[in-house]
């Protein structure tokens, strides 16, 4: 009888034995997984900018998960292709919001695909950090869980619009724009400060050609604008740039952030040297506290960062420390995610970043820059023409 009890209780305490430190690893170190979600174009024409997002926002989470692995989470980035379309990026945002792991989304690169995904990041609360979308509808709506590190087209176009009349000296302007949400929008902004400043506009025209544009080259040519000004992004501008100079066109190209990307002079060659654009991410050499990031980047990733690359790191790395703060409270709740963002303040490789109650980012810089070479590798050192730090303007609800 004694050794039918003593087998037993060797038995139970060989289960103990096995079991007690697998529960308490468990509830010390495993609290289960954290993930970021990032939301840009992975394929397609604007894949260049898109891929530098994701892999900006990797390298953050690489980076700067440490404290929340010691707290005992996994912490994982998701990468999602949003092809630059708005219903892919709405599919994604429901597969997203589905997934409860995913506390943050950074993205997107084009506001006309961020403008309705983020409406279904509203309906669970899920805080997204745009490093790109500069349309200012997408923070004017006031969504507590909307934020944004870059500057605003309201702004940017202003910017390009005192650029060609203060510096260029332009008396007339031929304005393209892409049809999209941001492209027509930052030419609408464009035009009407154009206009304010005494430029004449010669025209302003919506396309969406991205092969043949012949038949709104000849018209431009007859008019013979100072600039051209293209509202829209390089995967479209750069070969009608480059057929503009074929056909003969003399005159000055200017854009905004969507030029910015080493593709533009993939596409266009040398008929794009010369040009200038605007945009709200500066180049490496502009960022003082960048440097380590660009040689991390270049490390790990066998090339330059493309604009918007540093700014999704910052995004990512102020989700990181908001998530660390929520999870503090004990229960994660993507809501306290969202709340803790806005009052998160970072000196982040690109600048100083806090956010207003919109969530713009309260001081964005605004660059005006000169395209030097027609090779893409040297897209990073094209010539800083204007640095501008300006505040963002205070809301309109629209």
């Amino acid at each position: 009888m004694r050794t039918v009890r003593t087998r037993h209780l060797l038995v139970a305490l060989a289960v103990l034995a096995l079991v007690l430190p697998v529960t308490s690893f468990t509830d010390a170190q495993s609290k289960g997984t954290i993930k970021i979600a990032t939301q840009s174009p992975l394929s397609g024409g604007q894949a260049a900018l898109g891929e530098g997002i994701k892999l900006g926002a990797q390298l953050a989470v690489e980076k700067f998960k440490g404290n929340l692995e010691k707290m005992g989470y996994k912490v994982d980035l998701v990468p999602f292709d949003d092809q630059a379309k708005p219903d892919v990026g709405v599919a994604n945002a429901k597969n997203i919001i589905a997934d409860k792991e995913i506390m943050a989304v950074i993205g997107h690169l084009n506001s006309g695909v961020a403008i309705p995904s983020s409406e279904v990041y509203k309906e669970v609360g899920v805080v997204m950090i745009s490093p790109a979308n500069t349309n200012p509808v997408v923070t004017d709506r006031g969504y507590p869980n909307v934020n944004r590190v870059c500057g605003r087209d309201d702004v940017q176009g202003v910017v390009g619009a005192e650029f060609a009349h203060g510096t260029l000296k332009v008396k007339s302007v031929y304005i393209i724009h892409d049809k999209t949400q941001y492209g027509q929008s930052i030419a609408e902004f464009f035009k009407a400060d154009s206009e304010k400043k005494g430029v004449k506009v010669l025209g302003f025209e919506g396309t969406e050609e991205k092969s043949n544009f012949d038949p709104i080259i000849t018209p431009i040519k007859a008019k013979n604008p100072d600039v051209i000004y293209f509202g829209g992004i390089y995967d479209q501008a750069a070969p009608f740039f480059k057929q503009a100079r074929e056909k003969g066109v003399k005159s000055k190209f200017l854009g905004p952030d969507g030029m910015d990307s080493s593709d533009l002079t993939k596409i266009a060659g040398k008929a794009v040297v010369g040009m200038h654009y605007t945009s709200a991410a500066g180049p490496a050499s502009a960022l003082p506290k960048a440097k380590a990031f660009v040689d991390d980047f270049k490390k790990k990733f066998g090339k330059n960062p493309e604009p918007y690359a540093a700014e999704a790191y910052d995004a990512a790395h102020i989700a990181l420390l908001a998530i660390e703060q929520a999870a503090k409270g004990g229960k994660l709740s993507r809501e306290d995610v969202s709340a803790a963002v806005r009052k998160v303040k970072l000196s982040g490789i690109t600048g100083d970043i806090g956010f207003d109650a919109k969530g713009d980012r309260q001081k964005a810089a605004y660059f005006v820059l000169l395209v030097t070479s027609d090779d893409p590798q040297k897209w990073g050192d094209n010539k800083i023409v204007k640095q501008l730090t300006i505040a963002a303007p205070e809301g309109k609800k629209s």
